[in-house]
């Protein structure tokens, strides 16, 4: 896999990535402590993002994952959302933390939180990776947020096109000509 030749910029590196990590689970584990936390990781895109934020949450924390869909194989949410894996544990009392790998439209998560809301748990709150405000078409808050991002379409550290580049280790601005 020759990167380059698909690569416009690298956004973020490697080390850029672990320290604002290491930032949100500071600020992770001083706000929740004492409560009953459960990660829900919004699959797949998040699963590295939130596999290196849990080591950096020092408290005990359960771990769920959702599966939802808006995008198929486009690089534009289709707004249609669908639920293809729900939670495998009862979110009732819980304080559940969405973990999510970026914020376009916010059509996903303003679904996805209604959707948890009404499940009766303690509270909801988001903590997102990247979030691309220029592209938001519903009002979500997060209330933890890696990193602002300009709209360009990113791949890596689990964020994907066609299901691709999920692996990379660091994010990149895919070149258009790749996905155009």
């Amino acid at each position: 896999m020759d990167l380059n030749k698909i690569t416009k910029e690298v956004m973020l590196t490697r080390e850029e990535l672990a320290e604002k990590t290491r930032e949100l689970g500071a600020a992770i584990t001083r706000d929740y402590e004492g409560k009953d936390v459960l990660l829900v990781c919004v699959l797949n895109g998040a699963v590295m993002f939130m596999s290196d934020l849990m080591k950096e949450i020092h408290l005990p924390v359960e771990i769920d994952f959702m599966a939802v869909s808006s995008y198929g194989n486009s690089t534009k949410s289709s707004g249609v959302v669908k639920i293809i894996k729900d939670l495998d544990k009862s979110v009732e009392g819980k304080h559940i933390l969405i973990v999510e790998d970026i914020i376009d439209s916010g059509l996903t998560l303003h679904y996805l939180i209604d959707n948890l809301k009404s499940r009766g748990p303690a509270s909801v709150e988001i903590c997102t990776l990247l979030d691309k405000p220029s592209g938001r078409k519903a009002d979500v808050h997060t209330k933890y947020k890696g990193f602002d991002i300009k709209d360009e379409f990113v791949v890596g550290y689990g964020l994907d096109y066609a299901e691709k580049y999920r692996n990379v280790p660091y994010i990149f601005v895919l070149k258009e000509e790749v996905y155009s």
